[in-house]
């Protein structure tokens, strides 16, 4: 089975739990400590993904860290990932299950590319477009990249809004040598 598609069932199932115990906000922000916990020690990273290491004793060293931290829903959740040899997937269902969330929650998240830097009243401006356009809430994330020339290239989810002077050119380009 496919890494995306195991952390899409599994994020999947977690949140229909969660959702239906009204602990949505929890879990998601317990996942996250938990996938930071992980990425930050490389020795418990050894000790979670070391194929000799029993089911048992990763649970134990998982409830010696985490007791009295998280919710029995995810500490529950854990312990199942473990038993089915998944705690690999656990970074890519933390993700998967923020997506879901962000989605009930009518957010979506966007990424713009401009030639240059952005002011504050321009990220204003543009946000607010976004929202309108998406009818959504837009949580968006800026980067540069000069080759751009001029203008923006947004990207929300698979759509792609390119108002970028680059493509621009080369489409006039292209309709040149169309007519010519």
């Amino acid at each position: 089975m496919l890494r995306g598609a195991v952390a899409q069932r599994y994020a999947q199932a977690l949140y229909d739990l969660a959702e239906a115990q009204g602990l949505v906000d929890q879990v998601e922000q317990e996942l996250r400590a938990v996938n930071q916990v992980i990425a930050d020690s490389r020795e418990f990273q050894k000790v979670l993904y070391h194929p000799r290491i029993t089911a048992q004793e990763k649970k134990d060293v998982l409830k010696s860290i985490f007791a009295g931290r998280i919710s029995p829903i995810t500490e529950n959740f854990l312990f199942l990932l473990v038993d089915r040899h998944r705690e690999t997937y656990l970074g890519d269902i933390a993700e998967h299950y923020a997506s879901l969330a962000d989605r009930a929650r009518n957010i979506v998240k966007a990424r713009v590319t401009s030639a240059i830097e952005l002011t504050k009243e321009e990220k204003k401006k543009l946000g607010e477009v976004l929202n309108r356009i998406t009818r959504k809430k837009v949580q968006t994330e800026y980067s540069v990249d000069p080759a751009l020339i001029g203008g923006v290239v947004v990207r929300i989810g698979d759509r792609v809004i390119d108002g970028s002077l680059r493509t621009r050119l080369a489409s006039l380009r292209e309709h040149l040598r169309q007519i010519s």
